[in-house]
């Protein structure tokens, strides 16, 4: 458990460092679009925190799958409801998200369908990288066998 802590650490420390990046490509895009001009110091200071903090959270719950005592769907669900909770709360902090059912089932209801989606590409890469890794043992174990015969 220890090295699955220490290995949560580092993998946050290096991803916290691109929250106040994705904060200024953010505010950039909101400026460009003409949704923000001005930004108080302030936000411009909660945004950072936040963001560092949902980086940090979001690099390091990856940790998570080195825990090998997890059946992989009990990880999905503990990393999928990380992820949620620190999404959410970094958005209502943020007031990037309005406090209320409608806005909060919205944004469960989002952040849900991306998640499954961004998993079901995950599932069938590497379901595609497994079958051509077998077909490539069994070519390997055919051939093998045909020079044992002679």
């Amino acid at each position: 458990m220890k090295k699955v802590a220490l290995e949560f650490l580092r993998r946050g420390v290096m991803s916290c460092g691109v929250g106040p990046i994705i904060l200024a490509v953010l505010y950039l895009i909101l400026h460009h679009n003409g949704v923000v001009e001005n930004v108080s110091v302030k936000e411009l200071c909660v945004g950072i925190f936040s963001l560092s903090a949902l980086a940090f959270v979001a690099g390091g719950i990856n940790a998570l799958y080195q825990l090998e005592r997890l059946p992989l769907m009990a990880e999905i669900l503990i990393h999928g409801s990380v992820l949620y909770v620190s999404y959410l709360m970094t958005y209502l902090v943020n007031g990037w998200l309005e406090w209320g059912r409608v806005p909060v089932l919205v944004f469960t209801g989002i952040f849900v369908v991306g998640y499954l989606v961004i998993w079901a590409v995950i599932y069938f890469v590497i379901k595609r990288k497994t079958k051509n890794l077998n077909k490539m043992l069994k070519e390997k174990q055919q051939s093998s066998t045909l020079f044992q015969d002679f």
